[in-house]
């Protein structure tokens, strides 16, 4: 499943549903097939993204790329190549930031 994040603010985000919803619950939103980050909620939203890049980039302090994981479990069953939360965050804090400086609602499933 893939579930795109849109913004009249912005390019659209698209993301397989696993990741995207991992993305909702650090944005402090249930996972859903539909649902919004209203106005009033983005500067939220990109308090918890900045939080949780920030986490994961700790994290990784001192270690070296051959030491990360090669691959990563797919939405159902297969692998995949592994990719950061850092990596997976950044272009959505980017549409959350637009939208916060263009007043704009983020939603997804519409």
């Amino acid at each position: 499943m893939i579930i795109t994040f849109q913004s009249p603010a912005s390019g659209d985000v698209i993301m397989f549903g696993d990741v995207a919803k991992r993305m909702m619950t650090l944005m402090g939103k249930e996972p859903a097939d539909k649902g919004i980050v209203t106005v009033e909620q983005l500067p939220d939203a990109i308090a918890r993204i900045k939080a949780a890049i920030e986490e994961d980039r700790r994290q990784r302090v001192g270690k070296n790329p051959e030491d990360l994981p090669q691959t990563e479990r797919a939405e159902g069953g297969g692998s995949r190549p592994f990719v950061t939360v850092s990596q997976r965050a950044l272009p959505l804090l980017e549409l959350l930031e637009w939208s916060l400086k263009k007043q704009k609602p983020v939603v997804w499933g519409v």
